[in-house]
């Protein structure tokens, strides 16, 4: 098993340092695999970014695989047992950076395209590849500009498969099908700083905000849909300070996030925040940052082949989610691709000791292998 190529193909990957934004010489070694089965390989950098666009064919349907080399900093190395950018087998697991998240991916995808390709040279339509080293920062120079050159000239994705670690206890037991969208609120809430004991000369922003927090954690944004669950509200950050203890504080500063589903977009969204502001007595600033929209896949052919492939390798269908936080699949979507997302159990992710089971990577590249030969 330790000789397998994906196993050997992920060690390769995991010994490259390639914490965000730095590729650090991953996407050469799979451009190198990709030109030997007949794909033309683009670089797209993108300031710090580097990207890969990789095709083989030209005409449609397109069947691209997405993913993201770039992995977190592995935080204190002396916290892992063993050196992170160091791929290490014990007890049936590698352990690394990366190593589910999602280097595993990648690994399985270029040894299912090699296979594939092997045995079905002439395949219809067109294989492409997407990989970016800036998925787990800003995403602002990675997928995102990528997708927006091929829509300005004129190339589109049918059907997209990202690796993201989406299995839960085992390999494949869930699919996601759909994101839900992320928008984020930077509130300022201007007040008068003063004497504590003087409260008729002062206007503090913790006791006008206090309400309002009270009234957006108590709203029922919705009650979600058959797809998604409801939107969720959470604040990530609240500080205000007058520097002593007698001193009312001149301004407070809140951060929160909403999750939402598709009962909503963000422009309603923020309207609706805005009402709840309008309606208390405080002077405040606003600013926004979406993540991205939600989007999800409705039933088709892409989610037939992807479950397809993964009870001929496991026996089950898997979970269909839209669970989870934001993936690059909020970029690729909107473009009006099919986008699921499928990779190994993510139990460890962004952990120390990061870790993949040694069986699933092939298993995996067995599973995208089948996707191919079902769609192409």
């Amino acid at each position: 098993m330790n000789s397998d190529p994906t196993i050997e193909l992920l060690c390769e990957l995991i010994r490259r340092p390639s914490v965000t934004p730095d590729d650090a010489g991953c996407q050469e070694l799979l451009i190198a695999r990709l030109e030997a089965a007949g794909f033309d390989c683009e670089s797209m950098p993108f300031s710090d970014v580097t990207n890969l666009w990789a095709r083989r064919g030209c005409d449609s349907p397109v069947l691209c695989f997405a993913g993201h080399t770039d992995v977190v900093p592995p935080g204190a190395a002396d916290a892992w047992e063993s050196d992170p950018f160091e791929a290490e087998i014990r007890n049936g697991n590698l352990y690394g950076r990366g190593a589910a998240d999602m280097k595993s991916s990648l690994a399985a995808m270029i040894v299912a395209i090699e296979r594939f390709v092997a045995a079905s040279p002439d395949h219809r339509g067109s294989m492409a590849l997407l990989i970016t080293s800036d998925e787990e920062g800003v995403a602002r120079n990675g997928t995102l500009k990528v997708i927006e050159t091929l829509s300005q000239r004129g190339e589109t994705i049918d059907w997209c498969v990202i690796g993201e670690p989406s299995s839960h206890r085992s390999l494949a037991d869930v699919v996601r099908i759909g994101r839900r969208g992320s928008l984020s609120v930077d509130l300022t809430i201007k007040g008068v700083q003063g004497h504590v004991a003087y409260p008729d000369q002062v206007d503090n922003p913790i006791r006008r905000f206090a309400p309002v927090l009270a009234e957006l954690h108590n709203t029922v944004w919705d009650s979600g849909n058959d797809d998604f669950p409801p939107t969720s509200f959470q604040v990530v950050d609240l500080h205000s300070s007058g520097g002593t203890a007698n001193v009312t504080p001149q301004e407070l500063h809140a951060s929160f996030n909403l999750r939402y589903s598709t009962e909503w977009n963000h422009q309603d969204l923020q309207a609706e925040v805005v009402r709840i502001l309008d309606r208390a007595d405080i002077d405040y600033e606003l600013a926004w940052h979406l993540s991205g929209e939600p989007f999800l896949t409705k039933p088709g052919a892409l989610i037939e082949a992807v479950e397809n492939a993964v009870r001929k390798q496991t026996g089950s269908t898997p979970e269909l989610s839209t669970g989870g936080g934001t993936s690059d699949g909020r970029f690729i979507a909107p473009s009006g691709a099919q986008v699921v997302e499928l990779g190994p159990v993510n139990a460890s992710i962004h952990k120390v000791n990061e870790h993949v089971k040694v069986a699933d990577v092939p298993r995996l590249a067995i599973m995208y292998r089948q996707i191919m030969e079902n769609l192409l």
